[in-house]
């Protein structure tokens, strides 16, 4: 999984360069295909990366509940 999220990102890299290369030669198809590229990095390679890096449960950390609710506000206002 982590070869592939390389592979997509580096095809994610060489499309925005391709992008830009075309856009700064004024080809009529540099719009479409940043928009493509911007368009790939969103919906494809983002929820890979999302995925892969959160798949064991490490988000529960960042998961607001009552006990931490309550250890983050214990002194507060006590002054």
């Amino acid at each position: 999984m982590k070869l592939m999220l390389k592979i997509m990102f580096v095809i994610f890299l060489i499309w925005m360069a391709a992008g830009m290369y075309l856009i700064n030669t004024d080809h009529e198809k540099g719009q479409i295909v940043m928009g493509l590229g911007v368009f790939y990095f969103s919906f494809l390679f983002m929820p890979f990366f999302i995925y892969y890096r959160y798949r064991d449960g490490k988000y529960k950390k960042y998961i607001l509940n009552d006990e931490k609710l309550k250890a983050a506000f214990k002194g507060f206002g006590k002054d």
